[in-house]
């Protein structure tokens, strides 16, 4: 394919141009998350310790490298998958779509909060769904189980995205199809992950504060995190849901509309809902429609959780991983090659919403790079993608 290169600098320039913005060493935060294992028994989130202190001796040069080799990993990972998927029955809206992905909040925010176990998760959950499209369920229903015990997260960003993959490899052409067959497989490959999902919140309720002294007492003598942070981080690790959701809840729907929501994450995240269905408006728009519920989803950890931006940046992700799902399923259908008025002017909103506001980081950190730099930044990604556009073939293209 002739636009090969462009196609790869492309992903790569605007990738890069978001991870600057924000890239910094782990804060205390996610350092604390690799210091817990279960040297004072079972507690959440405890596994990714544990394995890491297995190997590693655990010091802030280890735990920064780690860091950086998981978000190495993520970033090839999801460049290799746009690549692979754009140049795979070439269509201009691809390049679209993950153009506005590798500018958007997730791809910015993966940079400033690395080290989190959010990258771990996501590394995981591909992996599940490589698993799930060769038709082991078995395994990837085990690695969901191993997500759950790195962190509680995993039900809501990797199991309802894990699902949809293998519904969907299991229905006969375009048409969802809920047979016995199907809902027994769906059943098999979810009763492990949710059965531990469950027994961790059990356990959460009647015996997570045990260890809250304890759990203090070590990060605080660790030598790297602040009492304060040590503090924080011994709470989210022995709180009960429950407590969380009687805290969080009464501000639910505040958090999902608060400081500029609608526009900041609404205007691109509508794009890619539009670029999706566009792409694969022939398949089902049932299964469509599925997807969309399940990439917004992640909202209702607003119920237990206060970091916005964090939770509403998973849903870029997802989309992300469910238009590779229906891509790779879905080879036949038709992709339109030409661009309209409306879909450029609508492609421009969602880039100059992601690329010139700024997000809200933690730490009282900001993002780097003015505005009039931002907007220099961009001219090489709008002249490369109008030079696309340009050259793109108008004709329908049969996969």
């Amino acid at each position: 394919m002739r636009h090969k290169a462009l196609v790869i600098f492309l992903y790569i320039y605007t990738l890069s141009f978001s991870f600057f913005k924000t890239v910094r060493w782990p804060n205390e935060w996610s350092q604390s998350h690799w210091l817990m294992d279960y040297r004072f028994g079972f507690i959440k989130r405890g596994f990714a310790g544990e394995i890491f202190g297995f190997f590693f001796e655990k010091n802030e040069y280890q735990i920064q490298i780690l860091s950086a080799v998981i978000l190495f990993l993520l970033y090839v990972t999801i460049l290799i998958t746009a690549v692979k998927h754009t140049l795979q029955n070439y269509s201009i809206h691809k390049v679209l779509f993950y153009v506005v992905f590798f500018l958007s909040q997730y791809a910015i925010l993966s940079a400033h909060l690395i080290g989190y176990l959010d990258h771990v998760i996501f590394l995981l959950t591909m992996l599940a769904l490589f698993l799930i499209r060769n038709k082991k369920y078995w395994w990837a229903s085990l690695l969901c189980t191993v997500s759950v015990m790195i962190h509680e997260i995993t039900f809501f960003i990797m199991l309802p995205i894990c699902l949809f993959a293998l519904l969907v490899s299991e229905w006969k052409g375009h048409k969802p199809v809920f047979t016995s067959a199907v809902l027994k497989k769906a059943a098999f490959f979810l009763i492990i992950p949710m059965g531990a999902t469950f027994l961790i919140s059990v356990y959460q309720e009647f015996f997570g504060k045990d260890n809250r002294d304890l759990i203090f007492q070590y990060l605080k003598y660790s030598g790297l995190i602040s009492d304060r942070v040590s503090g924080v981080v011994a709470d989210a690790y022995t709180e009960s849901f429950l407590n969380y959701l009687k805290q969080e809840s009464p501000t639910f729907f505040l958090k999902i509309y608060s400081f500029g929501i609608p526009v900041k994450f609404g205007i691109p995240i509508a794009f890619m809902f539009f670029v999706l269905y566009k792409q694969f408006r022939k398949v089902n728009q049932y299964t469509i429609l599925l997807l969309y519920i399940i990439s917004l989803f992640p909202l209702l950890l607003h119920a237990i959780a206060w970091d916005t931006f964090r939770i509403w940046s998973f849903s870029y992700m997802i989309l992300f991983l469910g238009f590779e799902i229906l891509d790779t399923q879905f080879k036949t259908v038709r992709h339109f090659q030409k661009v309209n008025g409306f879909e450029i002017l609508f492609f421009v909103s969602a880039v100059l919403t992601v690329s010139i506001f700024n997000n809200m980081l933690f730490d009282q950190e900001i993002e780097r790079f003015s505005k009039p730099e931002r907007l220099c930044f961009l001219i090489p990604v709008f002249s490369v993608v109008f030079y696309l556009m340009k050259n793109a073939p108008i004709q329908n293209i049969e996969a």
